[in-house]
């Protein structure tokens, strides 16, 4: 396991975390593979999950390692890339336990769909949402699919449409965040919720 990721057992709680600050806590492939497994054996060992990240933000979305400039493959090619993330997506919902998701800070794309694909999310009142794969002339199906069923669908058409970053207060009312805590009580408001 890379120490880009971490994963502690304490009793029957298993807590999994982003560590890659200085990237904005952004996933590889490679990562969200091992992120996968991580989710699976939680599932399995624990009775409860609590995904977060360290630093200042969530995760700002996935990492473009290596991608090369030029015209996009085609779909079958690029499905192996799709598969990675769709299995982590899978990997949460079929837990058999609750994860409990933290937010404290940016949380854009793939960050806003990890977020949404928890169970509870609790966030700091700094914590940003986004889509902005159609700004990026990306496809966004991949994120709007983690978040349909979590958000509405006024929501998440004006998440996707416009790119718009929107607060935590925001996130809560469209239902992508469970509770909203100041930055500085984050910590204690997970403590007490498991």
């Amino acid at each position: 396991m890379s120490d880009l990721l971490l994963m502690d057992r304490e009793n029957d709680i298993t807590t999994i975390t982003i560590n890659s600050p200085d990237n904005g806590n952004r996933v590889s492939d490679e990562m969200a593979v091992q992120l996968t497994d991580m989710f699976n054996e939680a599932g399995q060992n624990s009775h409860f999950i609590i995904f977060k990240s360290v630093g200042d933000d969530f995760c700002q979305g996935r990492a473009m390692i290596g991608e090369k400039p030029g015209a996009l493959p085609e779909a079958l090619e690029m499905r192996g890339k799709f598969d990675v993330v769709f299995d982590l997506y899978d990997a949460y919902r079929n837990s058999e336990v609750p994860i409990l998701g933290v937010v404290q800070g940016e949380a854009h794309g793939f960050g806003a769909a990890l977020a949404a694909l928890t169970d509870i999310t609790i966030c700091s009142d700094r914590a940003k949402f986004s889509l902005p794969e159609t700004s990026h002339n990306i496809m966004p199906t991949m994120a709007m699919s983690a978040l349909m069923g979590r958000v509405g669908r006024k929501a998440l058409m004006y998440m996707t449409y416009t790119c718009d970053v929107i607060d935590a207060d925001t996130a809560l009312t469209y239902g992508l965040a469970s509770q909203v805590v100041p930055h500085d009580e984050l910590d204690a408001t997970v403590e007490a919720a498991i």
